[in-house]
């Protein structure tokens, strides 16, 4: 007796995200040992894949931390922020306040700007806070608990010429869109491997810019954090020196997931993430579902934040929608039971997942024809696009 396959499930979420297949293959390679030298000839490419999706300067230091995109975050400030230092966070979301609150148990002296929830950091209430004492200033650039894209360029300009770094979270950015950090002078980025490269979870790609090593070689005191001292990773990376073992598997299929990012184009995946979250919109609003980032200059491309219609019962639809292995995300916080965060990363920006949830939601809500707007909508957006 065979049991019956079961029902593949629509990953949704602002992260995880489905892992690209040619990153599945990957996963099935034979393990090798960290210090091998293919696994070191890979990291040199991965190195160089990382330095093109981060727009950085051709010797700019790149590397994989064996962790998620946290981890990515607190390596920037255990790094370069010693006790005393005076750090500008930017703040108006859940990842904004994880950065503030990581800076200050690093012994920074925080220095919070904040935006209302689903509105942009301001570039003036930062220059308010900006003086010479400023050693750092911390920005999301795509704040995934409401679907907001902070200005970082213009933040960025904000710094130039002065002694001040800048660290960016590009977790829901870097590898879905063109990301410029040479060009803005950023001094420390990072993602998590789930996100818009859809890579299993467990790396954090960081580029760190010279300006941040001679930063950290000032430092009076040591890395409280071993695992991630960046002298630590640059013997492993540059050096082929024993730091730690790496996960090799994962670093198989990074690097397979990240070549097919760079193949398919930065400035495709953009247009990708934005045509599908247009579709999904249009498709959506007959029903009461509107836009929580008012302003559309504001809103972030590679997650949806929808307000929900009244009288529709989140946390009913979205269990219902799980039965049927589909997943959506709700609000956090403040917007718990108020939004749903769509993700519109990597392999989640795709027509054939969203055609599933139309499918689900004309059942449950008991609307007819969404599946049918979607595709519809979906073709005249991107036939209105020229050739």
């Amino acid at each position: 007796m065979t049991s019956a396959a079961p029902t593949p499930h629509t990953l949704l979420t602002p992260g995880p995200t489905p892992i690209h297949p040619r990153a599945v293959q990957a996963l099935t390679r034979d393990m090798l040992g960290h210090m091998d030298p293919v696994v070191f000839a890979l990291n040199r490419d991965i190195q160089q894949g990382l330095r093109d999706m981060y727009g950085a300067a051709p010797d700019t230091f790149t590397a994989l931390l064996a962790g998620t995109g946290s981890l990515g975050m607190e390596a920037g400030f255990a790094n370069l922020v010693e006790s005393g230092d005076e750090v500008i966070v930017c703040a108006n979301g859940s990842f904004g306040h994880r950065m503030a609150e990581m800076a200050a148990r690093y012994g920074a002296r925080v220095r919070l700007v904040t935006a209302p929830l689903g509105e942009a950091i301001r570039p003036e209430d930062v220059a308010a806070q900006l003086d010479d004492h400023v050693r750092m200033v911390a920005v999301v650039h795509g704040e995934t608990s409401t679907g907001v894209l902070n200005p970082v360029p213009e933040i960025a300009e904000l710094l130039r010429g002065r002694d001040t770094l800048l660290t960016v979270d590009a977790v829901t950015t870097a590898g879905m869109e063109p990301f410029h950090m040479q060009a803005w002078g950023v001094d420390y980025a990072y993602t998590g491997a789930q996100k818009c490269l859809s890579a299993p979870p467990g790396l954090a790609p960081i580029a760190v810019s010279d300006r941040a090593f001679a930063r950290f070689h000032a430092r009076r005191s040591p890395t409280p954090l071993w695992y991630a001292d960046l002298d630590g990773l640059r013997d492993y990376w540059v050096h082929q020196s024993y730091h730690h073992t790496v996960p090799v598997n994962l670093h198989y299929a990074l690097h397979a997931a990240l070549s097919a990012a760079l193949e398919e184009g930065l400035e495709v995946r953009q247009a990708r993430a934005a045509h599908i979250g247009q579709a999904v919109y249009h498709t959506l609003e007959p029903l009461g579902f509107r836009h929580y980032v008012q302003d559309p200059a504001q809103r972030l491309p590679t997650v949806l934040a929808l307000r929900l219609p009244d009288g529709l019962n989140d946390a009913a639809v979205r269990a219902e929608l799980r039965q049927r292995e589909i997943s959506v995300t709700g609000g956090l916080g403040a917007t718990a039971g108020l939004i749903w965060r769509l993700g519109l990363m990597g392999e989640s920006a795709r027509p054939a997942p969203y055609r599933t949830l139309m499918l689900a939601l004309e059942d449950i809500l008991g609307v007819p024809g969404l599946a049918g707007r979607f595709t519809e909508t979906l073709t005249e957006i991107e036939d209105a696009v020229p050739a």
